[in-house]
C-alpha cells in the first residue's frame, strides 16, 4: 500500500499550481491588454464604425418586423392574408391553427402572447380553420390546435397538439418556446438539448440529441405524407 503524502506537501503542491495557473491567466491579460493598446488610431475607428453600422442594421431590422406585425400576436382575418403575412415575414412565421371550440387553442393563444414581444423575429399569428377551409386541406391541418412555420415561404415545422410538450395542458411557456427553438424558428439562449419543464426532462435523460433530432426528422414527414384526412381536435 503506497504512503499517504504529509498534508503539508499536498498543500504546497495545489499552491505551485494555483501560481501557475494565475501566472498564465496574467500573462492571458496582459497580452490582450497589449494588444488593445497597440492598435491604431485608424483601427480603432474602424472597429467602432463597423460596430456602429452593425447597430444601426439591427434597429433597422427590429423596426420592419414591427411595421410587418411582429412583437404582437395576432389574428389574421383570411386566407388570403397568411399568403401576404409569410411574404412580409421571410424571417419566421408562427400561425396557430385553431377552432372556437377547442379549449386547448386557448393554451396556445395565452403562451403565444407572452412570447410574441419577446421574439421579434418571427411574426405569431392565429388563423380560425372554419374561415381557411382551402389552406387548412392544403396545409395537411389534421388535428386541432396545429402550429405551422413558415421560413422564406416555406414550411419547415409543425406542433400538432402537445406533442413534444409533454402531452399535457400545463406545460410552461418556457417549453413552447424551447420547442419553437427546436424547429430553428427563434433566437435562443437555453440549450436546445435540455427542455425545460421537469417531465420532458426526464423524459430526454440520456438521449436529448436523439429526440431533437427526431422531433426535426417528424416535421419533414409530414411535410412528405399525402394523405387527406378532416381535421379533428386533439
Amino acid at each position: 500500500m503506497a504512503a499517504q503524502l504529509p498534508s503539508n506537501v499536498i498543500e504546497k503542491s495545489i499552491e505551485e499550481k494555483l501560481v501557475q495557473v494565475t501566472k498564465v491567466i496574467e500573462e492571458q491579460i496582459d497580452s490582450e491588454l497589449n494588444r488593445l493598446d497597440n492598435l491604431e488610431e485608424d483601427e480603432i475607428e474602424s472597429i467602432r464604425r463597423k460596430r456602429m453600422q452593425e447597430m444601426k442594421a439591427q434597429a433597422k431590422e427590429r423596426e420592419e418586423w414591427i411595421a410587418n406585425g411582429h412583437g404582437v400576436y395576432s389574428e389574421l382575418p383570411d386566407e388570403r392574408a397568411f399568403f401576404d403575412a409569410c411574404n412580409k415575414s421571410p424571417s419566421g412565421l408562427l400561425c396557430h391553427f385553431y377552432r372556437d371550440s377547442t379549449f386547448r387553442c386557448k393554451i396556445f393563444d395565452k403562451h403565444l402572447t407572452t412570447l410574441a414581444p419577446k421574439h421579434l423575429e418571427c411574426r405569431m399569428v392565429k388563423l380560425n380553420v372554419e374561415k381557411s377551409p382551402f389552406l387548412t386541406q392544403r396545409l395537411d391541418v389534421r388535428i386541432i390546435p396545429t402550429i405551422l412555420i413558415m421560413k422564406d415561404g416555406k414550411l419547415i415545422d409543425r406542433i400538432i397538439g402537445f406533442e413534444d410538450l409533454g402531452m399535457k395542458d400545463d406545460f410552461s411557456v418556457e417549453m413552447l418556446e424551447w420547442r419553437l427553438a427546436v424547429g430553428t424558428v427563434i433566437n435562443y439562449a437555453g440549450d436546445i438539448n435540455c427542455p425545460p419543464d421537469s417531465k420532458a426532462k426526464r423524459s430526454f435523460a440520456g438521449q436529448s440529441t436523439k429526440n431533437v433530432k427526431s422531433i426535426r426528422e417528424s416535421s419533414q414527414k409530414y411535410e412528405d405524407d399525402d394523405d387527406d384526412d378532416d381535421n379533428d381536435d386533439w
